[in-house]
């Protein structure tokens, strides 16, 4: 993906920059978390892995977190992801924000602020009730989904179904905490329903209440909203264009996204 990183420094076994010197309080130790990001989905995982080292006590409750430059090299992202990255974790409570000599980016919090989830019981504790069908269901969807996707393309959909795609994806835009979770699941359902498979989009609407307690429960990260909206699009318009390949690999894309960014948020 593209970045602006520039050339990475070579680290010594500490992990910060080797040569003349000690390393500076902001080098990036040499923490698998940091380790470049790398897929389609440069948002999430780099939300997921600041979550992780905030999580794994790797940057401590009021230790700040390394410098931007170096922290976006180790990462491999552009400082504008970061950016975004740290401002949705900012907005989730896990960071804060100092000003003057010795301001930088700060750890608030290893968990998010109370009503960041929009008032839904704790997603941590869901997770952990959820156990190990947490990853089967996470897993299950990303099959799932993407083969209604497919089908859906690869059908020649009447124009009720066509205008109900429309309509759910455009409902699907809604910001509104108390409407966007239902949009969402009814426009999934609603290619699931395209994809004129009745098994499937019965397996799809299990799956999708699975896992809706917990996908309530998450933060709520405006810019991994963004991300999600665009994606809904791609996938509207790969089905109405009738190309099942792209519908295919952007709803596996998008499920990707969700899977990553819980792993991150709930560790």
């Amino acid at each position: 993906m593209p970045n602006d990183a520039g050339t990475v420094e070579p680290v010594n076994a500490a992990g910060g920059p080797s040569g003349a010197g000690a390393a500076t309080p902001d080098a990036v130790p040499a923490f698998p978390v940091w380790r470049p990001v790398r897929g389609g989905n440069a948002f999430e995982i780099t939300v997921a892995r600041l979550v992780q080292a905030i999580k794994l006590g790797l940057v401590r409750v009021g230790e700040r977190l390394p410098a931007e430059r170096e922290l976006a090299e180790r990462l491999r992202v552009s400082r504008v992801t970061l950016r975004e990255a740290i401002a949705a974790l900012r907005d989730a409570g896990y960071l804060e924000s100092r000003r003057g000599r010795t301001g930088g980016t700060f750890v608030r919090s290893t968990l998010p602020v109370p009503g960041a989830g929009g008032g839904h019981p704790d997603a941590g504790e869901l997770a952990r009730e959820m156990g190990e069908r947490l990853p089967d269901a996470l897993d299950f969807r990303r099959v799932l989904e993407s083969g209604a996707a497919g089908l859906a393309a690869n059908r020649s959909l009447p124009a009720v179904e066509r205008q109900a795609l429309v309509a759910a994806l455009a409902a699907s835009r809604d910001r509104d905490p108390a409407n966007r979770r239902v949009a969402d699941s009814r426009l999934h359902l609603a290619v699931a329903a395209a994809s004129g498979c009745p098994s499937l989009a019965a397996a799809v609407a299990d799956v999708q209440l699975t896992l809706d307690r917990l996908l309530a429960a998450i933060p709520v990260i405006p810019r991994n909203l963004d991300h999600s909206d665009a994606q809904h699009t791609r996938i509207v318009d790969a089905i109405l264009a009738g190309d099942a390949n792209a519908a295919r690999l952007v709803m596996e894309e998008h499920c990707d996204a969700t899977a990553e960014l819980l792993r991150g948020l709930l560790g």
